[in-house]
C-alpha cells in the first residue's frame, strides 16, 4: 500500500504547484493501511486539520485516478518524536513545518489570542445582523452608550465569535494598553479548577476583577450545571460591573434557555443589552460571497455568486468552505469558475439526505445502549439514560429535518435542552475517542435503515 502512496505522490506533484506540494504534501508520512484506507501523518495538528479541510476530497479524486476508488485516505498527528525527522520527507531542511503564508495576524488578549482578520470593515452587514454590529460597535468605539454590557445570541457559523473579537481589535486598536481578556466559559473553569488545586485563587480572582478591563467570554451555554464556575463568575461579574467594566457574551442559547443556571448570574447576563443573529437572506449571502472571494483573491462570476447564494443557506462557514473549496478545484484542476463547477461544490457540501424518523433513531439507540424508549422520555438524570438520551437527540439533529421543538417534544424535552445536548455531543466526540466510536456505529446503523 506504500507503493499506491508514492505512485499518488508522483500524480500530486504533476498536478499541484511546486510551493503548495513542498508545503503540504513532502512532510507526510505514509504510516499504515488497512483494504480500504491510507493513513498518512502529519506534523502537527494545524496541518492534520488544513489537509482535512482543504484536500480530503482532491486526494480521493486522485485515488480514483490511479485505480483505487474505493481507498480512501485518514490524516493522523504524528508523534513528536516522529514529527522532527521529517526533514528527510520535505520541509524546511530542520524539520519544522514550513512559515504558512498569509496567515491571519493574531493579537494577544490574556491567555488567548484574537484573530485581526476579525474587524468591523470585515463583517458584512444585512438584515438579519445590523441591530448586532451597530450595537458592537458602539459599545467598542466607546460611544455615548448607557450600558456595559452586550449579550450576543446566535447558532453557529453566523458571526458572534467576529463581533465579540472585533470589539477586543478596536479596543486594544485605540487603547493598546488596555487589559482586553478573552476567553471560553470552558477555559475559565479549567483555570479557576487549576488555580484551586495549587492556591492561587487570590490571583485568579484579582486577574477577572481588579486587572481586566475588558472581559470577553464566549459559550455561555457551557456553564450549563457548573455550579462552582456559576457562582464564581456571579462575583466576577458584580465586581467588573460595578466599576462600569466592559462585558460581552457569546451562546447560541438564551440564558433563561441555558439548563441548570442560576436565577442570580440569569439576572446579570439580561441586565445589558441583548441581542441575536439570524441567518443571512440571500442578498446579505451574496455580499457575503462577494466581499470572502475578494479577501481570498477569487475572481467570481455574478451568475456563480447568485447560484451559490441560492442554494447554500446555511450559515458563513458554509459560504466560506464552498468558496475554498471552489478555489481549490479550480487551481489544482485548472477548471474555469462556472455555475457547472459550482453546482459540484454545492452537490457535495449539500448533498440529498435521505431523512430517518425519530421513532426509528430512538429504536436502534435504545437496542444499543440496551434500555427502554419510555427511559429516553423520562425525567431521569441518571447516566445510562441521558447519556443515550444526548446521543439520540443528537442523530435526531443529523438525520431528520425536524424542528428542535418538535424533536424536544419526543423526549419530552424543551428545545434549548435539544440544541445544548447537540452542542455536548459535537464537542465531545472531538475529544472521546469512545463516544465518537459509539456515534460513527450508530451512524451506519441509521443509514443502513434509511439507505
Amino acid at each position: 500500500m506504500e507503493t499506491v502512496w508514492n505512485n499518488m505522490k508522483t500524480v500530486l506533484k504533476d498536478v499541484m504547484d511546486n510551493k503548495n506540494f513542498s508545503l503540504w504534501v513532502k512532510p507526510l508520512q505514509f504510516l499504515d493501511a488497512d483494504e480500504d484506507t491510507i493513513y498518512l501523518g502529519c506534523p502537527n495538528k494545524f496541518s492534520r486539520n488544513w489537509m482535512q479541510e482543504n484536500y480530503s476530497s482532491f486526494f480521493q479524486s486522485q485515488l480514483s485516478k490511479i485505480g483505487c476508488n474505493d481507498h480512501k485516505v485518514i490524516f493522523k498527528v504524528l508523534p513528536h518524536k516522529e514529527s522532527i525527522k521529517c526533514n528527510h520527507n520535505g520541509g524546511n531542511g530542520n524539520g519544522r513545518q514550513l512559515i504558512l503564508p498569509n496567515m491571519p495576524k493574531k493579537i494577544r488578549a490574556g491567555e488567548k489570542y484574537l484573530n485581526a482578520r476579525f474587524t468591523f470593515n470585515k463583517f458584512v452587514v444585512g438584515e438579519n445582523n445590523e441591530f448586532a454590529y451597530s450595537v458592537s460597535k458602539a459599545l467598542a468605539n466607546g460611544s455615548h452608550f448607557p450600558y456595559s454590557s452586550l449579550y450576543l445570541m446566535a447558532q453557529t457559523g453566523l458571526g458572534k465569535s467576529h463581533l465579540i473579537q472585533a470589539i477586543g481589535n478596536t479596543i486594544l486598536k485605540k487603547n493598546p494598553s488596555a487589559k482586553v481578556l478573552y476567553i471560553t466559559t470552558e477555559d475559565f473553569t479549567n483555570e479557576m479548577i487549576y488555580a484551586l488545586r495549587n492556591n492561587l485563587i487570590t490571583q485568579f480572582k484579582n486577574k477577572y476583577r481588579k486587572v481586566c478591563d475588558v472581559l470577553l467570554l464566549e459559550g455561555l451555554h457551557f456553564l450549563s450545571g457548573k455550579e462552582k464556575t456559576q457562582i464564581e463568575i456571579s462575583y466576577t461579574l458584580d465586581s467588573l460591573l460595578n466599576d462600569r467594566k466592559m462585558v460581552i457574551f457569546t451562546s447560541p442559547l438564551m440564558p433563561e434557555e441555558i439548563p441548570n443556571m442560576k436565577k442570580m448570574l440569569i439576572s446579570r447576563f439580561t441586565s445589558g443589552v441583548i441581542t441575536s443573529i439570524e441567518k443571512p437572506n440571500f442578498q446579505t449571502r451574496l455580499n457575503i460571497l462577494k466581499q470572502k472571494a475578494l479577501e481570498r483573491e477569487i475572481s467570481l462570476p455574478e451568475d456563480v455568486a447568485c447560484f451559490m447564494a441560492e442554494n447554500l443557506t446555511q450559515d458563513v462557514r458554509q459560504l466560506e468552505g464552498s468558496l475554498d473549496s471552489l478555489k481549490a478545484i479550480s487551481f489544482f484542476l485548472k477548471k474555469e469558475i462556472k455555475v457547472d463547477l459550482a453546482k459540484q461544490i454545492v452537490k457535495q457540501i449539500t448533498p440529498d439526505k435521505h431523512l430517518a424518523a425519530v421513532e426509528d433513531i430512538q429504536k436502534v439507540v435504545c437496542k444499543y445502549f440496551k434500555i427502554d424508549r419510555d427511559a429516553l422520555k423520562s425525567k431521569s438524570r441518571k447516566k445510562i439514560i441521558t447519556y443515550p438520551r444526548s446521543i439520540a437527540i443528537y442523530l435526531c439533529r443529523r438525520y431528520t429535518d425536524k424542528s428542535l421543538e418538535s424533536i424536544g417534544h419526543s423526549f419530552n424535552r424543551n428545545h434549548s435542552t435539544v440544541l445544548y445536548d447537540e452542542e455536548k455531543i459535537k464537542k465531545n466526540i472531538k475529544v472521546d475517542d469512545g463516544l465518537r466510536r459509539e456515534v460513527e456505529f450508530l451512524c451506519r446503523q441509521i443509514e443502513d435503515r434509511i439507505a
